[in-house]
């Protein structure tokens, strides 16, 4: 008898869902008690995660990782993903969540999946479907409702916390185009872990984060260590062992997680306190992750395979992502 993968597919994608709510919660603790930036963190989290993903690759797949460094014209192709595309992600990301919370950052960045239906209808000159563009009214009815809780008057999120989850959102949008030929060519492990690498080297040297210490003691130690190895390698390679044995389609559903457990986890571990507005209009925004790959293809040509792929790679994101 043949040995059905699917139960284990699921739970690989459960856990790196899981694992990147966790991993932006513990990127919160750290804002909330000790004096880091979020530019420091992104560059340690990036270069070492980059390192860690580097050396599996040299085990794993040392074919993709020298053919792409050979490559002249993709490896340009690699720095600008890592600039535009994977650091600013990072950046926007851990940003959001020094401003705001775990959950917020985590639900705004989803929004992602409208922008990206948006871009490619302008892009390909076709109009919207009656389903994504009330998919897209959800999105922005979502960031109302958490933005202001339903008062237009008044905001209830920062300023900073409501433009870097935007940002955040773009972010997914950006390097999900640039990475696209990149993966496919050469692999994401190989893709992710250049991009890592230099986009937190690129960082740490143009901010001085590389010269800067931070006072953690023990348990911030840990945290980091968690977040490198739990929320950033792990979570990548259990949800990418997710897509390729149970599809994309259903591996982006469960990847709804994802902002559930940052939320479940902030809320319990932190005592960050939610409104039932902000739990409405956090289900509008992921409503949307729903209607747009509900009714798709099949698992060979399913669409929002490429979102996925590229949430994968920025891992909070991530974030978060």
């Amino acid at each position: 008898m043949a040995f059905n993968k699917r139960p284990g597919g699921f739970l690989c994608a459960v856990l790196g869902a899981v694992s990147w709510g966790f991993s932006g919660t513990c990127s919160q603790y750290l804002f909330m008690n000790y004096d880091i930036s979020s530019v420091w963190l992104t560059t340690m989290r990036m270069f070492l995660s980059g390192v860690v993903l580097l050396l599996m690759c040299l085990f794993g797949q040392r074919k993709q990782l020298t053919g792409l460094l050979g490559h002249r014209r993709d490896m340009l192709r690699e720095v600008v993903f890592a600039l535009a595309g994977l650091m600013f992600v990072q950046l926007s990301y851990l940003t959001a969540i020094q401003y705001s919370n775990s959950a917020t950052a985590t639900v705004m960045q989803n929004l992602s999946v409208a922008i990206i239906a948006v871009v490619v209808a302008i892009r390909t000159r076709t109009m919207l479907s009656g389903k994504h563009l009330f998919s897209v009214f959800l999105a922005l009815l979502g960031v109302f409702l958490i933005a202001t809780h339903g008062n237009v008057s008044s905001m209830v999120i920062s300023g900073g916390g409501l433009f870097w989850g935007i940002c955040a959102a773009v972010g997914v949008v950006t390097y999900s185009m640039l990475s696209a030929g990149l993966v496919a060519r050469w692999g994401s492990q190989a893709v992710s872990a250049y991009g890592m690498l230099i986009g937190g080297s690129v960082l740490g040297i143009c901010s001085g984060s590389f010269g800067k210490t931070a006072d953690l003691d023990g348990v911030g130690i840990l945290v980091m260590i968690l977040i490198i190895l739990i929320g950033t390698v792990g979570a990548f390679t259990l949800f990418l062992q997710g897509i390729s044995e149970i599809g994309a389609v259903k591996a982006t559903l469960i990847g709804c997680l994802e902002p559930v457990s940052a939320t479940v986890i902030s809320a319990l571990w932190l005592h960050s306190r939610f409104e039932l507005i902000d739990l409405l209009g956090f289900a509008c925004i992921l409503v949307t992750v729903f209607l747009f790959n509900m009714g798709g293809k099949s698992e060979a040509g399913e669409p929002g395979a490429e979102e996925t792929e590229t949430k994968v790679q920025s891992s909070g994101a991530k974030e978060q992502s």
